[in-house]
């Protein structure tokens, strides 16, 4: 199976040659060694008023890519803004709050929990300064399914042989 890889530049001004020469989106996909729905992608998202142009979509491309929500936009001088305030013993609420408050940067309180929480396991001291010291923080929306769980349930196979005589009222099933 085979990587995923973006368009290089060299690509996009090739694409463009080839739509103004009349090939089709197939045929240039082809040519480039990608699948036909990266071309068209390509082409549908990188369009201009006037068409495709290579030198646009590049522009457009980086845009994109510099307003990812993927792209590490926390330094380490952020981070080290946030280990002081964890020091003074602020919760990561608080930590979240003050910096949103202040306009100096919006970080959520589940982004610092985990790198909290990743400087444990490297050995670090961070969670030590966190004001509840539990072995570990209760996830309430990940693991097993809690709810609709029968405790001490009995599967249908293993009735007893009497419940198929259905000679008993409550061993009927019955349609509401």
């Amino acid at each position: 199976m085979e990587t995923y890889q973006q368009l290089a530049c060299e690509q996009r001004y090739q694409i463009s040659a080839s739509l103004k020469a009349g090939f089709k989106q197939i045929q240039i996909a082809r040519e480039l060694g990608v699948h036909k729905s990266t071309i068209s992608r390509e082409v549908r998202r990188n369009r201009g008023l006037r068409g495709y142009r290579p030198k646009q979509a590049n522009e457009m491309v980086a845009a994109r890519r510099s307003m990812c929500s993927n792209a590490r936009r926390i330094t380490d001088v952020d981070w080290n803004l946030v280990e002081t305030c964890l020091q003074e013993k602020l919760s990561p609420e608080q930590i979240s709050g003050r910096l949103k408050c202040s306009g100096a940067l919006m970080i959520g309180h589940e982004h610092i929990y985990r790198y909290v929480y990743r400087d444990k396991r490297a050995g670090g001291d961070l969670v030590t300064h966190l004001r509840g010291q539990k072995p570990c923080r209760k996830r309430y929306g990940s693991g097993d399914q809690r709810r609709g769980a029968i405790k001490n349930r009995v599967s249908i196979d293993e009735r007893p042989s009497i419940v198929a005589d259905k000679s008993r009222i409550g061993d009927w099933e019955g349609i509401r």
